[in-house]
């Protein structure tokens, strides 16, 4: 899996954002998800672009009827961006594969599709973390050098996703 060896648990896909990320796409059961419907799902679409606060909830209500919350969208978006990279790579990701026992049930392995709009949000996001990270409220639980060092892979990740 190319993102476990570069990215994965390097600061994105480590976090309980991450873990509730891959519960909402295990529990689609789907081998296709477009980028569009997650963001409708957890609520991102609402905050226009802007992902440095997140002021309102992004959740979204599993099978079980819990709303499991994303508490940072830049969380959300780091991980998505590392999915796509999966996707574009090897043309799905193996959600088993990355988080092996966490997950209680089989899933199929998942596609993330993302129309240009979207990739160039993405990208967008990525680039505004990567230069001013402590604009994010993830910046207020984290030490200033694990910022700078998630930038500097947010960097990196955006380079090979968008160059």
């Amino acid at each position: 899996m190319y993102i476990a060896e570069k990215y994965w648990n390097n600061y994105i896909g480590d976090t309980d954002d991450s873990l509730t990320l891959v519960e909402y796409l295990a529990q689609k059961q789907q081998e296709e998800i477009a980028l569009g419907e997650i963001f409708s799902d957890f609520g991102l679409d609402k905050m226009h672009g802007d992902f440095r606060k997140s002021d309102m909830p992004l959740v979204f209500e599993n099978a079980d009827g819990w709303e499991m919350e994303i508490l940072y969208a830049i969380d959300l978006i780091t991980d998505l961006a590392a999915l796509l990279l999966e996707c574009r790579v090897n043309g799905s990701v193996n959600l088993c594969e990355l988080f092996g026992d966490d997950l209680e049930t089989s899933v199929p392995d998942v596609c993330i599709t993302a129309s240009p709009k979207e990739h160039e949000l993405v990208n967008k996001a990525l680039m505004d973390f990567a230069a001013a990270p402590d604009a994010y409220d993830l910046s207020e639980m984290a030490p200033e050098e694990d910022m700078t060092e998630l930038a500097s892979i947010c960097e990196e990740l955006r380079k090979e996703l968008y160059a």
